[in-house]
């Protein structure tokens, strides 16, 4: 059987063909590496590059390699943080023409970071807390979407910093399924294997010492359960208000907003009696901020890294003298915030020197900025402005945390 890559783009082939197909994926030469941690995972994963792009190539057989495709693809569609698909190797033979493994590859996604990673110095039990919201966010995000994933785990999973937070990406999709709809007993099942994955993972970090000494590994499965159904329960229940109290319904809808997520649809029946009115969201979308940041300014980020700029954003419009909201003579919010973006974002921004700024991608970094400004006014008791606070952290933040902004190689 000859060589086959089928590819979601007509440029990476020529690009892909490049690489030593011919070779187990565990013995490529160095030279085409890039030394990136990784994950544990049942399978050989290296990461290389096509081009510009650094990619993710992972060994194994081809079945489920083309199911493990088509199935990001499906969630690219929907919209579910996932990495993205790249191609699908076919028919790799060594030299001496024995067959190897087919080989799927994904797009490595920039600023990301394996669990393991994060644990080379001692997590703290507050950032724990953080993933294991992040997690949460993913897996109700994938089951409202009807995929079950089969196999939730913090090594199937890739974090993101995102504004104080973390952003949870599905990296592992071999043992998903997608449905209409999934059922009570499915999501239950995904969220036990959740618990008991977490669980081992964490012991096995205790094991090696990784661990906080007051992360207890067992609980902070049974965290991912509670996280998760205060989440799914906010987003799905019905709510009963009385007849005529429709700025209930509205708090609701404001309250899903600021957990990240649109109502698109919703259903209101109001009891026979006249008394009261049910309300449920039919349909929920996450990335509330970020799609309202994108229509405004084009960029495109985190959804905590969405609500801090889209703040800041309304703070500078107060400031701006065409600002005037409902007056028809008044700036449009569309010509302000790309005003915005190019007089206040883009040159703070550019103000970070590239080779400190390292992977950490533009949101965060303004993020941090604003952060750092918030600390130094505090401190002077007086805005010191944004200029100060970007000379005040290159010169004193940025040298000593590179090592945190930037993953190591394994």
């Amino acid at each position: 059987m000859a060589l086959q890559i089928s590819a979601t783009n007509p440029e990476h082939p020529a690009l892909l063909l490049e690489l030593p197909w011919d070779v187990p994926l565990e013995e490529w030469p160095a030279e085409y590496l890039v030394p990136l941690p990784r994950g544990i995972s049942r399978h050989v994963v290296r990461y290389s590059r096509a081009g510009d792009e650094v990619i993710a190539v992972k060994e194994l057989a081809a079945r489920p390699a083309q199911r493990e495709y088509d199935m990001l693809r499906d969630l690219d569609r929907l919209g579910i943080p996932s990495v993205d698909p790249l191609a699908v190797v076919t028919g790799r033979t060594t030299a001496d023409g024995a067959p190897l493994e087919s080989v799927l590859i994904t797009r490595h996604l920039g600023g990301s970071m394996p669990y393991r990673s994060m644990f080379e110095t001692t997590m703290r039990p507050a950032t724990m807390h953080r993933l294991m919201d992040a997690l949460a966010v993913l897996l109700v995000r994938l089951h409202l979407a009807g995929f079950a994933w089969g196999d939730c785990s913090l090594s199937n999973t890739l974090f993101r910093r995102d504004a104080g937070a973390y952003a949870a990406y599905l990296v592992d999709a071999e043992t998903g399924d997608l449905h209409p709809q999934l059922s009570v007993g499915q999501r239950e099942y995904d969220l036990d294997l959740a618990r008991v994955n977490i669980s081992g993972e964490l012991l096995d970090l205790e094991a090696s010492g990784a661990l906080h000494p007051s992360v207890d590994p067992i609980e902070f499965g049974m965290e991912i359960c509670a996280r998760y159904r205060g989440l799914w329960d906010e987003l799905t229940r019905t709510s009963v208000y009385p007849a005529g109290k429709y700025q209930y319904i509205e708090r609701r809808i404001r309250r899903l907003n600021e957990l990240g997520f649109d109502v698109a649809e919703m259903q209101i029946e109001h009891a026979s009696n006249g008394d009261t009115v049910s309300f449920v969201p039919k349909v929920v979308d996450a990335g509330h901020h970020q799609r309202q940041l994108l229509r405004l300014t084009g960029l495109d980020t985190e959804e905590n890294q969405a609500r801090r700029l889209l703040n800041d954003l309304e703070s500078w419009m107060a400031t701006q003298d065409d600002y005037a909201p409902g007056d028809p003579l008044g700036a449009r919010p569309e010509v302000l915030a790309h005003r915005w973006v190019r007089e206040v974002f883009r040159p703070t921004v550019r103000a970070v020197p590239p080779e400190l700024r390292g992977s950490v991608d533009p949101a965060e970094i303004y993020h941090q900025l604003l952060e750092h400004r918030w600390y130094l006014s505090e401190r002077a008791q007086h805005d010191i402005g944004i200029d100060t606070a970007v000379e005040d952290y290159i010169r004193n933040i940025l040298p000593k945390a590179r090592k945190t902004l930037q993953p190591t190689a394994d």
